[in-house]
């Protein structure tokens, strides 16, 4: 009896050990309603891969949105979107840092300030 006691202690310990090691990943779409060319796409996914939690990014220039995979003990969705508009984008409803869009190329900005891909 000690020794079956004994193994579903050791089962048990290793049944929680094993669930506290899972993280929660959590996929998401964010609206990019500016980003036009893929200078843009670059740009945004290499500033989203140095946030801590963040495991995947893509932006999809011709639906503009970017799909983010993310560990939610490290980050959050607010944490991201606030990055895209610090790179100088409007995302979802956070529109972009005034002093990080007037540091894009004329190519990434909104056509109404003179920017967008030039038409051939």
């Amino acid at each position: 009896m000690k020794k079956f006691s004994l193994l579903a202690v050791i089962a048990l310990g290793f049944t929680f050990s094993a669930s506290a090691q899972t993280k929660a990943l959590q996929v998401a779409k964010i609206s990019t309603p500016t980003v036009q060319c893929d200078m843009c796409k670059t740009r945004i996914e290499q500033y989203l891969k140095r946030i801590d939690g963040v495991t995947f990014v893509n932006v999809g220039v011709k639906k503009k949105e970017v799909t983010v995979k993310y560990l939610t003990d490290r980050t959050n969705i607010e944490m991201i979107k606030t990055s895209i508009a610090n790179a100088g984008y409007d995302a979802a409803e956070i529109a972009s840092n005034p002093e990080s869009y007037k540091a894009l190329p004329k190519c990434c900005k909104k056509p109404e300030d003179g920017g967008g891909m030039p038409k051939n």
